[in-house]
Parts: structure tokens; sequence; C-alpha cells
């Protein structure tokens, strides 16, 4: 049943991401040639922010030289392996993000995103 499902059993598990020392230019490469909208940043194992086309947008034509360290937002809402669906539909509904990380000891397991909640409700919804 879809309340029995929790992060590890949907979460995306080959993640693209990106160092805080890449260029900007390079993860918004990353971005476009996977067609996605944001990459986790990591440093060595550790997730240590998340990068968005969004950011990128809002920095300006002046942000393709800077490092993702400098862009990246720090402040994120992640979830263990073990965390419901229900927990993280509220977060991303609470906070209008759009994808979160699933971490454990600050290592990177995988990424959550909207499209994964749907894909979930869409095999699960009529089972029971």
């Amino acid at each position: 049943m879809i309340e029995d499902l929790c992060a590890k059993d949907i979460m995306l598990k080959d993640v693209i991401v990106s160092s805080p020392t890449d260029l900007v230019a390079a993860a918004k490469l990353k971005m476009v040639r996977a067609n996605i909208g944001g990459v986790p940043v990591v440093d060595g194992d550790e997730l240590v922010g998340l990068i968005t086309h969004r950011d990128v947008l809002l920095a300006g034509s002046e942000a393709m030289g800077l490092k993702v360290g400098d862009l990246m937002s720090k402040e994120l809402s992640t979830v263990t392996k073990s965390v419901n669906i229900k927990e993280i539909s509220r977060i991303m509904s609470d906070t209008g993000y759009q994808r979160i990380p699933v971490v454990e000891d600050k290592k990177l397991l995988g990424l959550i995103t909207q499209s994964c909640i749907i894909r979930a409700f869409a095999d699960n919804i009529d089972k029971k």
C-alpha cells in the first residue's frame, strides 16, 4: 500500500552530483544534458548543498564563472531512508522544495523528486 512506502522505496539511486569546487557552468551543463532541475552537491561522499537551475538563472550570467560552492543552497531539508512517503510529501508541500536528498550520516544515498512521489502513487494507487 502507498502509505507503507519509505524513502528507500521511491528514491533515485543513481544521482547526478556536483562538487563545491566545480564551476557553475559545469553544473548547469550537467543539468541541461540530463534534463533535470537540480543536483546535490557532495564533497567526497558528504552532502554539502544543492544547486538548481533556478539558482543559476537568478544569479545571472556572471554566475557561470563562480564555483558551485559559492551559489549552492546549504540549508537543506533531508530525510533518512526510513521516512515514509506521507512525511516526504508533507515536507515538499510545506517547503515548496522539488527535491529532497536522502542521507545517512551526512552521506548521500539518493534523491526524491516530485516525479518520484507521482510515480509511487501511480504505481500503487489501486493496490490494497
